[in-house]
């Protein structure tokens, strides 16, 4: 089946048998399925084998990330650490691979110097069945793939594409300001089905609510955005500008703004924000080689933020009243009894814990289980370090394995 339109500046090819969220397969062995277009089953990681390293993104649930290299991807667990399998080609690298989940079926784009896979077509692989199931074609380059168990998401510069999972059908176009980074994110409960990315104005993020069919348009800073990124349920939204300076955090319903934190005075790039699972926290990795880690005063009411979910058919009202700003202390300013004198930046929490980094590399940050966060860099390094939830400080370094030799810089 292929469908295209002029309009759409896109081509959609399909084979038949895409699976549903229910037939998905979860990867297992190092080999599972290679084929010929994958390279035969594979021998031992080779450390001496010097690959360049284009990508490397998180999984969902952040237990793994795919690494897109100058040879074809890598799959990596995070808890305990250890490379899950890989596929090399003869045809060239990947710069964007997107997981969906820990299952057989992820989403593909070639690097420029690819063959088979060019940089303006999305491949959607299933791994399992060792074959593309889906493929879309368009005018630009791709800058980012989002995927959620129901939606497939395709950043161009200027341009965003939605589509169904089950049968590659257009479902949105989204204009958005030039975005060479490819902003964007897909919150992970298809109940309330949230895409966050660049708005039309500079400094600004659009939410599209999905399940409530609703958008909001933030203004979330004077500047342009760098980076952004919304809790698994996508009711809570937390952002930086190119300035760096402040990551803010939104009520994604009302646009309301939650709380406002600082990662430092001077001008830095922001390469990730990380939001915990219990929204206790958030982490910020920049290129001024730390990852600061902060404590949230926004609570949640009701159920554990990990296993809730609104209803589709929620007003706006009911979901408002899921998130508020605490009233509990926060081991942030102590200048707050004199805001109203200060300087302004007296008036956000300053970082609870750090972790310091070589400032060369860019690194991306999440958090792990039982107060760790988890730190993979663009020089093929992961840590794992920890964190005091009672005193913050300086964190610990846990674990620290080099999983690629690479010469890679930044991208």
């Amino acid at each position: 089946m292929t469908v295209s339109s002029a309009h759409m500046a896109s081509t959609v090819s399909s084979s038949r048998g895409i699976l549903p969220p229910a037939g998905l397969i979860p990867f297992e062995s190092p080999n599972n399925g290679a084929s010929a277009s994958f390279g035969h089953p594979l021998p031992e990681f080779n450390d001496s084998d010097e690959v360049e390293l284009f990508s490397v993104s998180w999984n969902q649930d952040y237990g793994c990330f795919a690494a897109g290299t100058s040879c074809g991807f890598r799959i990596y667990n995070c808890e305990p650490f250890k490379e899950t399998f890989r596929r090399d080609l003869k045809s060239g690298g990947f710069k964007i691979v997107e997981m969906l989940f820990r299952c057989n079926i992820l989403a593909l784009v070639g690097a420029g110097d690819n063959s088979q896979y060019p940089p303006n077509k999305v491949i959607i692989w299933d791994d399992h069945q060792s074959r593309c199931i889906g493929e879309f074609a368009f005018r630009s380059d791709v800058r980012a793939v989002k995927l959620s168990r129901d939606r497939i998401v395709v950043v161009l510069e200027h341009k965003i594409y939605v589509y169904s999972f089950v049968d590659l059908k257009l479902l949105h176009q989204i204009e958005t300001l030039a975005n060479p980074r490819g902003l964007c994110c897909l919150s992970h409960h298809s109940s309330t089905s949230v895409l966050a990315c660049l708005g039309l104005q500079r400094g600004q993020v659009r939410i599209e609510h999905f399940g409530l069919n609703m958008i909001k348009l933030i203004n979330a800073h004077d500047s342009q955005i760098a980076c952004f990124t919304l809790t698994l349920d996508g009711l809570l939204l937390a952002t930086a500008s190119t300035r760096g300076t402040l990551i803010r955090i939104f009520n994604t319903v009302d646009g309301t703004r939650l709380q406002e934190v600082r990662r430092g005075v001077d001008r830095a790039e922001i390469y990730s924000i990380a939001l915990s699972p219990n929204v206790q926290w958030l982490g910020v990795s920049s290129d001024k080689g730390t990852v600061h880690i902060f404590s949230l005063r926004v609570r949640v009411v009701g159920e554990d933020s990990s296993s809730r979910c609104a209803p589709t058919n929620a007003s706006s009202s009911s979901i408002d009243t899921l998130i508020s700003p605490s009233t509990g202390a926060n081991p942030g300013s102590s200048f707050s009894f004199m805001r109203g004198v200060l300087p302004k930046y007296f008036s956000s929490e300053w970082s609870f814990a750090q972790f310091h980094l070589p400032e060369v590399t860019q690194f991306i940050a999440a958090f792990g289980s039982q107060n760790t966060i988890l730190i993979v860099g663009m020089d093929g390094s992961f840590y794992r370090c920890s964190f005091d939830p009672m005193h913050g400080g300086e964190m610990l370094q846990q674990e620290y394995v080099r999983f690629l030799k690479t010469d890679s810089r930044p991208r």
